[in-house]
């Protein structure tokens, strides 16, 4: 479905967390595809496994890590990890994400509330924090930060979720700002509905009448592939990329929210 255009990112390493599946898992094969060495960062650390050995399969190197992105200590041990593995951080992908609880925001737990941010936005934060440190020692950089669609647009039952990733965009494009001179960019993906683990878990793709309603919101009047956003991550962490920084892009078939 994608184009298969190649980058050169030979003698590099990126980090990748969230990458025991879906989106995640395929921004790591990606990566690993164009040459890159790769930190497979996760909580799930078979599914972890299963990403690394996908990598090995295919004549790349990787290794994973177990990064809960709601420690500090283990997103620094993440890029301790890439330096002592690979020797540098050169591309970090903060992709660990959650869906969470769906209830109106009068029906919300406070403690479902925090979860759902410490995840989605927290977890960015502490990610961000950490390489950042390591690229301004470096000498530069490229962080890819997962937001969403929904970080543009409303969506009912959606509260905690929808402000986590208005406030990743916020960070992003802060971030890109106050390292641009450390030659370290920062951008973000907003993704569109993707056929992913967090879907069928939210009910989505499992309820066939909901599936085709959350489809048609989409121009192509279908939900996008893991492969078609781990394109757009690549391609903002090559040179190809170059002068785009603190841009939230937007891959989403023109989405249409409610």
């Amino acid at each position: 479905m994608t184009a298969m255009v190649q980058y050169d990112f030979d003698g590099t390493t990126a980090v990748v967390t969230g990458a025991a599946s879906g989106i995640g898992r395929q921004t790591a094969l990606e990566f690993a595809r164009h040459g890159a060495s790769v930190v497979v960062a996760d909580v799930d650390d078979n599914g972890a496994a299963e990403t690394v050995d996908l990598i090995a399969d295919d004549g790349g190197e990787a290794v994973a890590v177990h990064t809960d992105v709601t420690e500090m200590s283990d997103v620094e041990r993440m890029v301790e990890t890439a330096v002592d593995e690979f020797g540098s951080l050169d591309y970090a992908v903060n992709n660990a994400g959650i869906g969470g609880a769906q209830e109106p925001i009068g029906d919300l737990d406070e403690a479902d509330w925090e979860r759902i941010v410490d995840i989605n936005l927290n977890g960015v934060w502490r990610s961000l924090s950490a390489e950042v440190d390591h690229m301004v020692d470096q000498d530069g950089g490229v962080i890819v930060n997962m937001a969403s669609v929904l970080g543009h647009v409303g969506f009912q039952n959606a509260s905690a979720y929808v402000a986590a990733k208005h406030g990743v965009l916020g960070l992003t494009k802060t971030a890109a700002w106050e390292y641009a001179d450390d030659d370290i960019r920062v951008n973000a993906v907003c993704p569109g509905f993707i056929e992913t683990n967090m879907l069928e878990e939210g009910g989505i793709t499992s309820d066939e009448q909901l599936r085709q309603e959350i489809a048609g919101r989409h121009s192509q009047n279908r939900l996008g592939e893991p492969e078609e956003i781990a394109a757009a991550v690549v391609w903002l962490c090559s040179d190809a990329a170059s002068f785009t920084n603190g841009e939230p892009l937007t891959v989403d078939s023109g989405y249409r929210g409610i």
